[in-house]
């Protein structure tokens, strides 16, 4: 049985987020926290925005092509980020990377992704469409299809932000995430120790609270300002297993309050974030996240800054 294989039939642990974090560190940034005050109460911003690729997304894409057997090719689906990722860890590794792409991907994700060199192709309305021609591609030429959050390697190397912030921020008993397919919150409730993690959603994506309704990963209508980002429309079957014994709180927002609370981000911080970034401290603001002095995860910048309304 391969490594890639092995990894492929187990439930990822806090241990394969230690792992992660040792294997990636020479290429991706640890990025900093920000500890501050909003409206009189203490928060902590975990700027994971300054990642590499402006998202997340990198870590996991660096343990699943560092930890997986050596291959020369990955092919890969994305709304933006994780392409971004892929395609970017694929360069620093000297590994061909082939991204698709909705035809409703952003400019603004568009452009850093084709500026790595990767192979593009553009395909479908949404995520799901996309990934469905990514992975027949992969089936069909042989080669390694690397998943952007069902995959125990890419949740373990999202995991390592819940643990740099333990380390980093160890005052803070809550992490906030936003949620999509479900693998940066799974990573992190691994990576945060026994603190509190919330995963939020916006009100038209809401792949996660369909999953714990219903006792397993179900499909969802995909309709929110973030849904760019935010948009899978069934949680991972990895972040459920994960999420199934470690449990974690779910919150809701709606886009107003994302449109708001990413205002807000760049009014008092000059963070300027793409939407789905925004959504914990949309939650936090609206009162939906517990605890003393929570941590938000800050997780992508790649926006253009530009809308109407």
């Amino acid at each position: 049985m391969s490594p890639e294989t092995a990894h492929a039939l187990r439930t990822p642990t806090a241990t394969d987020v230690r792992a992660a974090a040792e294997r990636i560190a020479p290429h991706a940034r640890r990025t900093p926290v920000l500890r501050t005050e909003v409206d009189g109460r203490p928060l902590t911003l975990k700027l994971e925005h300054l990642q590499l690729t402006g998202a997340f997304k990198l870590r996991g894409a660096l343990n699943a092509l560092l930890a997986g057997e050596g291959t020369d090719r990955v092919i890969t689906a994305s709304g933006g980020n994780h392409g971004l990722g892929v395609a970017t860890a694929a360069r620093l590794l000297g590994v061909h990377a082939t991204v698709y792409v909705p035809e409703t991907v952003p400019r603004a994700k568009a452009a850093p992704l084709a500026a790595t060199g990767a192979e593009i192709v553009r395909i479908g309305d949404h995520y799901a469409q996309a990934a469905l021609a990514a992975r027949e591609h992969a089936e069909h030429e042989g080669v390694r299809y690397l998943h952007a959050f069902d995959d125990p390697l890419v949740v373990a190397g999202q995991g390592t932000i819940g643990l740099e912030i333990a380390a980093d921020a160890p005052e803070c008993d809550t992490i906030a995430v936003a949620v999509g397919g479900g693998g940066l919150v799974a990573g992190v409730r691994l990576g945060a120790g026994g603190r509190t993690v919330v995963g939020v959603e916006p009100e038209g994506c809401r792949s996660l609270h369909a999953a714990l309704a219903a006792g397993q990963p179900v499909e969802t209508p995909v309709d929110s300002v973030a849904s760019s980002a935010l948009g899978a429309s069934t949680l991972g079957r990895v972040p459920f297993e994960v999420l199934e014994g470690n449990p974690v709180t779910p919150a809701l927002v709606s886009d107003t309050e994302i449109l708001h609370a990413q205002d807000r981000l760049w009014e008092e911080f000059r963070i300027a974030t793409e939407p789905a970034a925004a959504v914990p401290f949309a939650a936090w603001l609206a009162g939906r996240v517990p605890g003393e002095h929570p941590c938000l995860v800050v997780c992508g910048a790649n926006t253009s800054w530009e809308r109407t309304g």
